[in-house]
């Protein structure tokens, strides 16, 4: 794959796919994890040489413009964790011009919302030269991984333009999930949670071949998953609330579990075990986050984004715990582990 390693950036105009969809409550980010998981790239493209960033990212399914869904609260999180960020309510003409141009150097430019253009999800060529013309980006580093499963203009109709490269974490996302696939550490253990039966049973036939053990919890087991195959150990008891509702994996089900996690060798969870908004039923999937965490021996994959918000808030107070992967990517982790072609990334090797 073709990296931002693979090219000089010296004194280039650099255009970058970010993934800031991250979550705001009362006009305030409660996650800033995909905010985060961006610097390395732009810390490396500034060590590299280039001259001005432009950063280009949706936030939400706006269907318009939408001044809730404005990315100007993204910006001001951004340029508390690294330094010299701007931000233009505009994606392109001639406003996004002279905030380019008037970067310092090494300077950073976050766009508004791509999406308050109907171009962007039309994978429109002329929306996303209109936005290289007015930057006059000279290269296209794609670190967006969690819409590289889309044919957008900013995932696909951009290699019509400029030479695209993978960021630092879509080639780590990338690096990871092909290690899980291809070359797996044996033993493999899958452990599916969730609600819907039809999102995750394509992953559990596309592991049964690879993988040592599976495991069914969630509502998913809750609602009577059903299976005849000795390789999947569905949750077999509950914890309820009053009124019967099955909302954790009961203890018995949850040992179980984690003497699968013990002998692994390669781990992949998506899915949480249980109604973990709620702390009361949120017991299974920490313990199964701590003693996956915990494993300094094994490959480790996180990926599903409610998933990854579980773990990813659970490691602010839980400092011991370290996982190969938490991906950002939702539906392209899953696409990707599924095998289907995702056009971010196949635009990287165009």
């Amino acid at each position: 794959m073709k990296t931002i390693n693979d090219i000089d950036l010296n004194n280039k105009t650099v255009l970058v796919r970010v993934d800031y969809n991250v979550p705001i409550k009362d006009g305030k980010i409660t996650d800033n994890l995909r905010i985060r998981a961006s610097l390395p790239t732009l810390e490396l493209l500034r060590k590299k040489g280039a001259k001005k960033i432009v950063l280009i990212s949706h936030l939400g399914r706006p269907e318009g413009k939408n001044v809730d869904l404005t990315l100007k609260p993204i910006a001001k999180e951004l340029s508390k964790l690294i330094s010299n960020v701007s931000f233009v309510d505009e994606i392109y003409g001639s406003k996004v011009t002279s905030a380019t141009q008037s970067l310092p150097d090494g300077g950073i430019l976050l766009l508004e919302n791509l999406r308050f253009n109907d171009g962007e999800e039309g994978n429109s060529k002329d929306f996303i030269k209109s936005i290289i013309d007015a930057t006059g980006a000279e290269l296209y580093i794609q670190d967006g991984f969690a819409v590289a499963h889309r044919a957008h203009a900013s995932t696909d109709a951009v290699k019509n333009y400029l030479p695209v490269y993978a960021g630092l974490l879509v080639e780590k996302e990338i690096k990871n999930l092909e290690k899980i696939i291809k070359n797996p550490a044996k033993p493999v253990l899958l452990i599916i949670g969730g609600a819907k039966v039809e999102d995750k049973q394509p992953l559990i036939e596309k592991f049964l071949d690879q993988a040592d053990q599976i495991v069914v919890g969630g509502k998913i087991a809750a609602d009577g998953y059903k299976t005849d195959n000795k390789k999947i150990y569905v949750a077999e008891d509950f914890d309820e609330n009053a009124a019967g509702d099955k909302l954790d994996i009961g203890p018995v089900s949850t040992a179980k579990i984690a003497g699968f996690i013990t002998d692994a060798k390669t781990i992949i969870w998506n899915g949480l075990l249980g109604y973990a908004e709620d702390p009361a039923y949120a017991t299974s999937s920490t313990i199964v986050a701590d003693l996956i965490g915990e494993k300094s021996d094994s490959e480790t994959v996180i990926c599903g984004g409610d998933t990854t918000g579980f773990v990813e808030n659970l490691m602010e107070h839980h400092k011991n715990l370290s996982y190969s992967l938490v991906s950002t990517g939702g539906g392209a982790a899953l696409e990707f582990l599924l095998g289907k072609e995702l056009p971010g990334i196949k635009a990287i090797h165009s």
